[in-house]
């Protein structure tokens, strides 16, 4: 575990430096979300782009910190693609499909890198038996990256809660890396990890900058990459659905978002309100207290998925059924999936 120590410092230290540099870029360039509509939580023009902070601390210690193979190249690569149309889209505007353009594009990259979904692992066979996807792997794979790179944005609705999701997922990725002794993984996972810990000052309640599609989408992608190789690919009977509960709190919400809207009449591309953290703050609870209990439930979450990771057995799955159905009676009760409670108490 002392190889993770340096590498969460030094990100840590490049995301706190940079990112009052970002904010000057962002104001400098117009990158400015300017509150327009009821589901902003913020009552001023605050900068966007914050994201380039975790970017550059997230490229130069990964530089620094890890072996300069065909997979950190991809993820540089990809990780680039997706930032730059995060800077676009921040400054002036990017529509739904070049996003997803950008986004195939970034996955295609990391797919060259070998950084793909090539076999999933069937928990009901005997301990370590693969199902190869052969020519699903490529769409899979790509669904898995864009899907995970959009949920991470989906949540990012108040101050600090995508960056300390993906803080927190991060490490996540972090311990059950550290339990197939895949070191590199695990310097990535420390390296974005301190990325989003350094940036966190500037961007908790009350948040001075946010870090916008250029830094949601980023973590997403990086979120999604280092699922890939560091849960996927392992023979571990639960592979496939530890990344899910690492990534609980953004994949259900998201999952739920869609089931809402197309219950309700509704594009699933349609914004509303009924998103986990608008419905807490609904309860009467404060930003911070909302992003706390969100941080909480993430945190619960990862320590479920770090409990079971290694477990080649039918328990594990269990519990991971356990705690979807469980979740899924949560969101249920508190309309997350209906909409009926939002209907009922809001206005469109």
């Amino acid at each position: 575990m002392e190889n993770i120590i340096l590498p969460f410092i030094i990100s840590a230290a490049i995301s706190l430096f940079m990112t009052p540099i970002a904010k000057k870029l962002a104001i400098k360039y117009g990158a400015v979300d300017v509150p327009k509509d009821e589901r902003r939580v913020h009552n001023k023009p605050m900068p966007l782009m914050g994201g380039l902070a975790i970017y550059i601390a997230i490229i130069i210690s990964s530089l620094i910190f890890l072996p300069k193979d065909r997979t950190l190249i991809s993820i540089i690569i990809g990780g680039s693609i997706i930032c730059i149309s995060g800077i676009i889209d921040d400054i002036r505007g990017l529509s739904p499909k070049a996003k997803l353009t950008f986004q195939i594009i970034a996955s295609i990259v990391l797919i060259l890198g070998d950084v793909k979904i090539d076999a999933i692992t069937n928990p009901f066979g005997k301990p370590g038996t693969l199902l190869l996807l052969n020519g699903f792997s490529i769409p899979l794979t790509i669904f898995w990256v864009v899907g995970i790179t959009n949920t991470l944005n989906l949540i990012d609705g108040l101050d600090g809660l995508a960056a300390g999701v993906a803080m927190i997922a991060s490490l996540s990725f972090l311990f059950v890396a550290n339990k197939f002794s895949y070191i590199p993984i695990m310097i990535m996972s420390a390296i974005v990890a301190g990325s989003c810990i350094g940036f966190l000052p500037y961007n908790f309640n009350p948040a001075k900058i946010f870090m916008g599609d250029t830094g949601a989408l980023l973590l997403g992608f990086m979120l999604a990459a280092l699922s890939i190789e560091g849960v996927m690919k392992s023979v571990a009977t639960i592979a496939v659905v530890v990344p899910i509960i690492i990534l609980g709190v953004p994949i259900f919400d998201t999952t739920f978002a869609i089931f809402r809207r197309l219950l309700n009449g509704k594009s699933i591309a349609e914004a509303d309100k009924g998103h986990l953290h608008h419905r807490l703050l609904n309860m009467g609870y404060s930003q911070k207290k909302t992003v706390l209990i969100l941080y909480s439930i993430s945190a619960i979450f990862g320590l479920c998925a770090i409990f079971i990771a290694k477990t080649n057995s039918k328990r594990a799955v269990f519990v991971a059924v356990i705690v979807f159905v469980l979740t899924i009676l949560l969101a249920s009760k508190m309309g997350l999936i209906s909409g009926k409670k939002r209907d009922e108490n809001e206005e469109d």
